[in-house]
């Protein structure tokens, strides 16, 4: 890296010497190529100093002159955080003064008399361009807030920590402030930066005292590298001891992360990883503060990793499956038929039936899960045709739409394709999106909404109850059905406050003149409170579990031949 040449930059050296005929020497050597300014003495040199240090680019210090020598400027500027960041060359034609004019922080020297012009140059020039290497390396290797290394300089250093201490056990830890940005909300960003900095200064000084290192990550987040004998326990402590006189927000936790005694063997990034693997692990447990990277997690994170290596295989070679589960109409004397919710499994050829509430979460966290839905849309809307061609009726299905999905550009032109294809209806393919949708960009769900009713397609809203929606904004949405999130239901019969909650929702729909479907009905004493209660239809293990098509078919086998 070298910043010296090429570029159009006028450089100042300030010439601290008593001299005249000195300095009038020096001048010539220097003053076709730098702005030579001059102090005639130390006390000038540090008011000019004082003045304006970001304009010098270098400082050729005589060590013997009067009111202020030499070593007594190096003594002001090894003091002072701005101008030691200046470099120094001091003049002399003594060698004794050499050691101790390095110990005052001097870089070069040169010497008396000035019979050596190239020489002089060349220290000069080469002492300059050393000073804005490292100061542009210094910039780069920093968080700007926290003086704490950036995430790139961070790993360097902890690669070299390793070859420097082979045989020193390591830490990997992940430090998160868990919330943050309640801080910022309810403080402002000013008061933020404060407690990040209070943070990064417990753990530099923890660091340096223990031989470990440390950096800023994603803005609330820090790495610690640190040896295996530290205990982390008392890193979080002394963490938490730093900012407790300003931060009291009980909602705002720190959590960590360790893996303790990390493999050598794995990357240092990868190190890391599993760390915040343990932090995110305890991101919605209250009751712990550290976890720890174990044999279990590790196993966890391998399956995953293999599950999301399988997905684009899986979807080629049909491992896919989509079953479905009947919903049944109860309002009248006899429970009837009256459509199914698509929903997805995994056969995978090696590791079984996977639980959908297993690849599910891990394939919406790593943008996968919208390769599913469309299989899922496609497969519903082929099988509502089959069967109407084999039993002459149609049995409405719903398909689980995400507002990710929504906000495709082409989301309402791909699912009116689907049903086209497949010479269906749009009334008899619904479509479930959940209440949290509506909250998030909640002018375009709704305008995507009302498109997708102008074409004749049902909306309902799953997970109702589950606590997003206001009732204000109830008022507004576009909607058809609501679905009850299934957590009302699963105490009805042994709370009376949940069932009381249920019939809140059931006034809620008929002021909004919408069905109520309700999922998740498992037992007798839940179906007789629900059907009390009014609820239009019902789903759940109570009539049948999700089933692949062919089982699915003896409910239409039963209903056709009731109407025959």
């Amino acid at each position: 890296m070298n910043m010296g040449e090429g570029l159009a930059l006028s450089r100042t050296v300030l010439v601290v010497e008593d001299e005249a005929v000195n300095q009038q020497m020096l001048g010539k050597i220097l003053g076709e190529k730098y702005i030579c300014e001059y102090a005639n003495n130390g006390k000038e040199a540090i008011r000019m100093l004082m003045e304006d240090s970001r304009r010098y680019s270098l400082i050729l210090l005589d060590l013997f002159m009067p009111e202020m020598d030499g070593f007594e400027v190096l003594e002001v500027i090894k003091e002072d955080s701005a101008l030691k960041k200046i470099p120094v060359i001091v003049l002399t034609s003594e060698k004794d003064a050499e050691v101790k004019s390095l110990q005052l922080g001097a870089v070069d020297f040169i010497p008396k008399p000035y019979d050596l012009p190239e020489v002089i140059l060349a220290r000069v020039r080469r002492t300059i361009e050393l000073s804005e290497d490292r100061d542009i390396i210094s910039a780069t290797q920093s968080d700007p807030l926290t003086g704490l290394f950036t995430r790139e300089f961070f790993m360097e250093y902890a690669l070299l920590h390793d070859k420097s201490y082979p045989y020193v056990g390591m830490d990997a830890i992940v430090l998160n402030i868990n919330r943050f940005h309640l801080v910022n909300e309810m403080h402002g960003r000013e008061f933020g930066d404060k407690v990040l900095q209070r943070v990064a200064n417990k753990l530099r000084s923890i660091t340096r005292r223990q031989h470990g290192v440390a950096c800023r990550t994603d803005s609330d987040t820090f790495l610690v590298y640190v040896p295996h004998a530290v205990e982390p326990e008392k890193i979080l402590d002394e963490v938490i001891g730093g900012v407790s006189d300003i931060l009291d927000n009980p909602r705002v936790r720190f959590r960590m992360g360790v893996y303790a005694n990390v493999n050598r063997m794995l990357d240092m990034n990868r190190r890391f990883d599993c760390a915040l693997l343990a932090c995110n692990s305890i991101r919605s447990d209250y009751t712990r503060q550290i976890a720890f990277y174990d044999e279990e997690m590790h196993d966890k994170e391998t399956y995953a990793e293999r599950l999301i290596g399988d997905v684009e295989r899986a979807l080629a070679n049909h491992e896919f499956i989509v079953y479905y589960q009947p919903k049944f109409n109860i309002k009248g004397e006899e429970d009837v038929l009256s459509s199914a919710e698509a929903l997805i499994r995994w056969n995978h050829p090696e590791l079984g039936m996977v639980r959908p509430d297993v690849f599910i979460p891990l394939f919406e966290e790593n943008g996968l899960v919208q390769d599913l839905d469309r299989f899922v849309w496609r497969e519903a809307a082929a099988q509502i045709r089959k069967w109407r061609d084999k039993y002459h009726i149609t049995i409405p299905v719903s398909v689980n739409v995400s507002r990710i999905d929504m906000l495709e550009p082409n989301f309402v032109e791909e699912v009116s394709r689907i049903v086209s294809d497949n010479d269906i209806r749009p009334e008899d393919y619904l479509l479930e999106v959940t209440e949290s949708a509506y909250t998030e960009s909640a002018d375009q769900i709704i305008a995507i909404v009302t498109e997708l009713r102008n074409r004749g397609f049902k909306v309902e809203m799953d997970d109702f109850g589950s606590g997003y929606s206001s009732l204000n904004m109830l008022s507004a949405l576009p909607i058809d059905v609501l679905k009850l999130d299934m957590g009302f239901i699963r105490n009805i019969h042994t709370s009376p406050k949940d069932f009381g909650m249920v019939e809140l929702m059931m006034d809620i729909a008929k002021f909004l003149s919408v069905p109520v479907v309700a999922e998740g009905v498992e037992n007798k004493e839940q179906f007789d409170l629900l059907k009390k209660a009014g609820i239009d239809v019902i789903q759940g293990f109570y009539f049948s579990k999700p089933l692949p098509p062919q089982e699915f078919e003896k409910f239409i086998e039963e209903k056709a031949v009731k109407e025959q």
